[in-house]
């Protein structure tokens, strides 16, 4: 049974940080790309980060990038969402996704990933 099972979230200032971990199950995990997205109340699910585990090339969003780092350790299983210098527009669920690296033509549109999280809860307050 495919797991990938989200850790991390909380409550943070602005201008503080947080990282999340995503671990993941029941697949073989190198050749998959895993990613990050998020959802806020209201607003549609976008991508924030991915990451493809054969050869590590990485993936952001323009609103994200500089501030958030992604990192797989392949060995563990897991990948590791570094997020900095948050602001209050970041509070939403995050979510990670897997999918097959091939079968994934745009790292950051969720509708190419098959498998997700639950998530968990990011809150910046102001």
């Amino acid at each position: 049974e495919v797991q990938l099972v989200e850790s991390g979230g909380g409550l943070v200032q602005a201008g503080g940080s947080l990282r999340l971990s995503c671990a993941a199950s029941g697949f073989t995990f190198y050749g998959y790309a895993i990613g990050w997205f998020r959802q806020a109340p209201g607003k549609e699910r976008e991508g924030v980060s991915a990451i493809t585990s054969s050869d590590g090339n990485t993936y952001y969003a323009a609103s994200v990038k500089g501030r958030f780092t992604i990192s797989s350790d392949n060995a563990k299983r897991t990948v590791y969402l570094q997020m900095n210098s948050l602001k209050p527009e970041d509070t939403a669920v995050y979510y990670c996704a897997a999918s097959e690296e091939h079968t994934v033509v745009k790292a950051l549109t969720h509708v190419w990933y098959d498998y997700w999280g639950q998530g968990t809860q990011v809150t910046v307050s102001s």
